[in-house]
């Protein structure tokens, strides 16, 4: 059975963080390694996770939707090839983009579609919006799943409790980490997560890291012989994410 470990009540502050620099990953990291065996272990293989910032609004909802259902280098080659031909990559140039020239970037055409369909949105108030409302107003358009609303909250928006159980590379990165016989369900790896709360976004982030040191041929430890690190180590960038997600 996994042993739950809380951040509340350690000197975390519940009220709503942005992570914007290094700093912030290392301060999420270090609340994390006090707290829970679990993620004193992951970074004791993986260091400190990259700081994963995309771009906030329109640009930022491009790549994540261009990404939904491909591995990292897949979403990759077909976000270069989008802003290589629309530039600046914004509402009105999108929408004036021939759908043959999309699909030459390797958009499917319901990705068109639901590109085309977040070209009206007010970018200016989404901004203003708290995480909570801003998940139910990208929830609310075509073809945006909870996952592509997650990933948002993580990446383009910061929110350091943002947290992406949908995600199959979180799940099983989960799996390995608790050295589980099976992957956990979303819905499982949501419970799992919120005794990192405040920082679940810094949580994912070292599992993403872990998962793929794992699967470079990193050794995994045994969580009983980890101890929490006090002083932070060299950067080292674990390899990019993988798996498949879900809109």
């Amino acid at each position: 059975m996994i042993e739950k470990h809380s951040l509340r009540g350690k000197g975390n502050s519940l009220a709503v963080r942005r992570i914007a620099s290094g700093a912030d990953i290392a301060a999420g990291v270090a609340a994390l390694t006090r707290a829970c065996p679990a993620m004193a272990k992951a970074h004791a293989l993986t260091g400190y996770p990259p700081l994963r910032r995309w771009s906030e609004g329109f640009p930022g909802l491009v790549r994540i939707v261009a990404g939904q259902q491909l591995s990292t280098a897949s979403a990759a080659a077909i976000h270069g090839r989008l802003i290589a031909r629309i530039d600046p990559l914004t509402p009105e140039a999108l929408a004036s983009t021939p759908d043959e020239v999309l699909r030459a970037c390797g958009l499917s055409t319901g990705k068109i579609a639901t590109l085309r369909g977040l070209t009206d949105l007010d970018y200016a108030l989404l901004g203003s919006l708290d995480a909570g409302t801003l998940r139910e107003t990208l929830l609310a358009r075509r073809g945006i799943g909870p996952w592509t609303a997650d990933i948002y909250l993580m990446f383009c928006r910061g929110e350091a409790d943002a947290f992406a159980p949908g995600d199959l590379a979180l799940q099983i990165g989960v799996q390995m980490l608790f050295e589980r016989e099976d992957r956990p369900s979303a819905a499982e790896t949501n419970d799992i997560a919120e005794r990192w709360r405040p920082w679940r976004g810094v949580a994912a982030r070292l599992i993403w890291a872990y998962y793929g040191a794992v699967k470079a041929g990193g050794r995994q430890k045994t969580t009983a012989a980890i101890r929490p690190t006090p002083r932070p180590k060299a950067r080292r960038t674990p390899p990019a994410r993988g798996g498949t997600n879900s809109g």
